[in-house]
């Protein structure tokens, strides 16, 4: 019985270790007024994304609408291995993602559009607080032009 309650918190433990080294995780809200939105794509009013452990990286889920009315409903399911992921759903500039983790505050990405121009390197830093995420790209749009945008979250 011992044997058996020690592998439950030895599991436990690895499992709290594991979860808690990513502050990503969790559900995050589009902040409209501190974030900086690219120019040329009808402006998000609303965006709500989750950032959900799954098969070993992270399952990420966007829901949301722009100021024409068009939706954003993706989700992404990668690990932090920099491999290029398809992103699946309407909404978005780009279509595939590579994600890696710098540290539990800290990702970075590459954001790309197979057959298109549209190419982002993306940092993403939580608040020493982790009550705010804000998402830092520069690359070219799906027009060739320079992008820069801040895109800022804040937790729920």
């Amino acid at each position: 019985m011992k044997t058996v309650l020690r592998m439950m918190f030895a599991m436990l433990a690895i499992v709290t270790i594991a979860f808690g080294a990513d502050n990503t995780l969790g559900t995050w809200k589009y902040n409209t007024a501190k974030s900086k939105q690219a120019p040329g794509v009808s402006p998000i009013t609303n965006l709500t994304t989750t950032y959900e452990a799954a098969n070993g990286g992270v399952k990420i889920t966007s829901k949301g609408a722009r100021a024409d009315g068009s939706k954003i409903d993706t989700v992404l399911l990668t690990k932090y291995d920099g491999k290029e992921a398809p992103v699946t759903g309407p909404g978005l500039q780009y279509d595939t993602v590579s994600l890696k983790q710098v540290n539990a505050n800290t990702l970075t990405a590459e954001r790309s559009k197979k057959g298109g121009k549209y190419h982002a390197t993306v940092q993403y830093v939580i608040s020493a607080d982790g009550k705010t995420m804000t998402q830092t790209a520069t690359g070219t749009d799906a027009t060739g032009k320079a992008l820069a945008t801040t895109t800022v979250y804040d937790k729920q």
